[in-house]
């Protein structure tokens, strides 16, 4: 059994070897919906992930990070290895990624106010550092009492005491306005200072440059009538991938003014079964040998949205039983989808045993399993 396993995962691979060298199309995506083929960047710290994927007979692939990307003109945007998007410099531009056998693929990105301070909403943006942080978990500072003197709502669902506990309370110890990247919340936060938590955040990241820049901006809450979210969606939110495939995530988040933002970087991840697939908190899932089912939860803001990826057993299902209702119908399909064999059908003996197994939690008695064998 452990040859043939390994030899359906060796076919399976070959298929997706041959899809990635030499595919028929390649698509690049930044969000879901409208934002999918052109999309804005607004201020000089905006950002956005591109996915590209390759396709060849009916197969999709992943491919955002094989391919070469390149914007037109060069100083608009950067894109690195990884397909996230950054601004340069106001304008218009045409971002190209390029597969090693030849294809191309494009979207277009507009950059806007690149030399405009953008404000900093609390909420919106500094509360969900803290949640990707774990520092709000009900292990940590999000705990009824809070940790060694300093507390955080649960999941960062109530903002306005957050802004309390960490701009007033103590006398304001935690932050330091005349020198931002000195101040307590960030020195322990990148475990400089003492901090029993450890290291939660990389002073070379984008999160510890925003909640500099916030300090910086005199550590505003935010106004009454600042968009607030209202949705968060995945992009791919489906596909069918092969054994040790990669996938990279894009996120968006959607506010009630009806713009988008990028949230592939700040959104939380977590997938149900790590037997499976692991994913990183830049939203970049790795599947491993086992074949099954999997879904990875995106959380933001309170926001939440799945993405769902099935790794194919890879054998023939030549035929199944006779389908006897819509559900069998369902079953059927995805059995043939995962290459997945359906088992035989079972005796009335083996049966019994199931059921009462599944529905009583308890092997049937002697008197039930002789009664059901002879209706």
């Amino acid at each position: 059994m452990k040859k043939i396993g390994t030899l359906m995962t060796a076919a399976v691979l070959a298929g997706v070897l041959t899809v990635a060298a030499a595919p028929s199309a390649l698509d690049l995506t930044a969000q879901t919906g409208k934002g999918a083929k052109a999309f804005e960047l607004k201020g000089k710290h905006s950002r956005q992930q591109l996915v590209a994927t390759a396709t060849d007979a009916g197969k999709q692939v992943d491919v955002s990070r094989k391919v070469k990307y390149a914007a037109t003109p060069a100083k608009v945007v950067a894109i690195d290895a990884n397909g996230m998007v950054t601004p340069l410099g106001n304008g218009e531009a045409t971002i190209t990624a390029t597969h090693a056998g030849g294809l191309k693929a494009t979207v277009k990105v507009s950059v806007k106010e690149f030399d405009v301070v953008q404000p900093i909403n609390f909420g919106n943006e500094i509360v969900p550092i803290f949640t990707k942080a774990g520092c709000n978990g009900g292990g940590c500072h999000g705990k009824s009492g809070g940790q060694n003197g300093f507390r955080l709502s649960l999941l960062g669902f109530e903002p306005q005491e957050d802004y309390e506990y960490l701009v007033k309370e103590s006398r304001g110890r935690r932050l330091s306005p005349a020198a931002p990247a000195n101040s307590l919340l960030l020195l322990k936060g990148a475990a400089i200072l003492p901090h029993g938590g450890g290291a939660r955040i990389d002073p070379k990241s984008y999160d510890w440059d925003l909640m500099v820049r916030w300090i910086k901006q005199g550590m505003p809450e935010g106004q009454e009538d600042d968009p607030t979210i209202v949705g968060l969606e995945v992009y791919p939110k489906q596909r069918l991938v092969a054994a040790n495939a990669e996938q990279q995530l894009s996120v968006t988040a959607i506010y009630s003014d009806g713009h988008t933002e990028d949230a592939t970087h700040i959104a939380t991840y977590e997938a149900n079964d790590k037997e499976i697939a692991e994913v990183d908190d830049k939203g970049h899932v790795k599947f491993f040998e086992q074949p099954g089912d999997v879904s990875v939860m995106i959380r933001y803001l309170g926001q939440v949205s799945v993405y769902q990826a099935s790794v194919p057993l890879g054998a023939p299902v030549a035929k199944t039983p006779q389908p006897r209702n819509f559900i069998d119908n369902l079953v059927f399909e995805k059995l043939k989808r995962v290459g997945m064999p359906p088992s035989a059908i079972s005796d009335d003996a083996t049966f019994i045993r199931r059921v009462s197994i599944d529905i009583a939690g308890r092997l049937p008695t002697d008197a039930e399993s002789e009664a059901f064998l002879k209706s």
